[in-house]
C-alpha cells in the first residue's frame, strides 16, 4: 500500500495546516502502526494513558461512570491524524461513534482494514480538520493527540479544531514541550540513543509551550480544564500521568454551552 498516497480532500477557501513532508514520512512507516515492537511501539505504550485520560475527562464532563465498558456511549468522537487508528479503535469499543481523520490515504487504508478485520465500525477519512470546519461538522469530543508538532501553521491548526467542537463539547490535545528537557530526551534520547523513533521525527522548534497552546484553545472559544505531564517509567517500562509538564503534556478544553447542543 506505501506510495499510494493521494491529495487530502479539503473545502474552498480552507487555509491548509498540512505539511507534506510530514505527511509522506508518516505514510511510509504505515504498515508498521500495530506492530508493537515496530517503529510505533513507542506509541502502543503511550496509548494506554491517552485513552485513559480521555475516558476520565469525558466521563466527569458528561456525567457517565469512567469504570464502565460503555461510558463514551453515544457520543461523536473524531480523532484527528488518526494514524493506524491506534486511538480510535479503544474510543470506539468504550461505546463512541468514532471518526478517524488522516491526510495520508495509506494510513487510512491500513486504520479501516484493522478495524474491520476487529469487527468495529469506525469512519475512517483521508481528508483534513479544516474540511470538517468548512463543512460546519461537529463532535462532542475532538481529539489532536501527538498532531500538533507535525503542522506547517500550529495557530490555523488549533482554530479548526476548536470549530468542530460542539457546545458543550471537549477538546483533547497531546504534544511536547519546547524547553531544553525535550531536546534531551524527546530528540537526542528518544530518536538518537534509545532509537525509540526514527530519526528526524521531531524538529524541536516545532514543539509548543503549554501556555502557548492554552492561550491558542482560548482564542477559539474554548476554556482549558486541566493540564496534566506524561513521564517514562524506565523501571516499568511504561508511562504515567505527572505534574512535569517539562516533556510531554496533555490537556483538555470545553466550548461554552449545553453538551451534546
Amino acid at each position: 500500500m506505501a506510495g499510494t498516497r493521494s491529495e487530502p480532500r479539503h473545502g474552498t477557501g480552507e487555509r491548509r495546516t498540512v505539511d507534506e513532508r510530514e505527511v509522506a514520512r508518516f505514510a511510509a512507516l504505515a504498515d508498521t502502526w500495530w506492530d508493537p515492537r515496530g517503529s510505533m511501539r513507542v506509541l502502543h505504550k503511550f496509548n494506554p494513558v491517552r485513552v485513559g485520560y480521555i475516558r476520565d475527562e469525558a466521563a466527569r464532563h458528561f456525567g457517565r461512570d469512567p469504570a464502565s465498558l460503555t461510558c463514551l456511549q453515544d457520543l461523536s468522537v473524531v480523532d484527528i491524524g488518526c494514524g493506524g487508528g491506534l486511538l480510535c479503535e479503544p474510543l470506539a469499543r468504550l461505546g463512541a461513534e468514532v471518526t478517524g481523520l488522516d491526510p495520508a490515504t495509506t494510513n487510512v487504508e491500513v486504520a479501516r482494514l484493522h478495524a474491520e478485520r476487529a469487527g468495529l465500525s469506525i469512519a475512517y477519512r483521508d481528508e483534513t480538520v479544516e474540511a470538517l470546519a468548512a463543512r460546519g461538522e461537529r463532535f462532542d469530543i475532538v481529539c489532536a493527540m501527538e498532531v500538533v508538532e507535525h503542522v506547517a501553521d500550529v495557530g490555523a491548526f488549533v482554530a479548526a479544531c476548536c470549530a468542530v467542537v460542539k457546545p458543550g463539547g471537549l477538546l483533547f490535545m497531546a504534544t511536547i514541550n519546547r524547553t531544553l528537557k525535550s531536546y534531551a530526551l524527546a530528540i537526542v534520547g528518544a530518536e538518537y540513543v534509545l532509537r525509540w523513533l526514527p530519526r528526524g521525527t521531531h524538529s524541536w522548534e516545532k514543539f509548543v509551550t503549554p501556555d502557548e497552546l492554552t492561550d491558542t484553545i482560548e482564542d477559539g472559544g474554548l476554556s482549558v480544564l486541566d493540564r496534566t505531564g506524561v513521564v517514562y517509567n524506565p523501571l516499568a517500562d511504561s508511562w504515567r500521568p505527572s505534574r512535569d509538564l517539562d516533556v510531554n503534556y496533555m490537556l483538555v478544553a470545553a466550548r461554552p454551552g449545553e453538551a451534546g447542543a
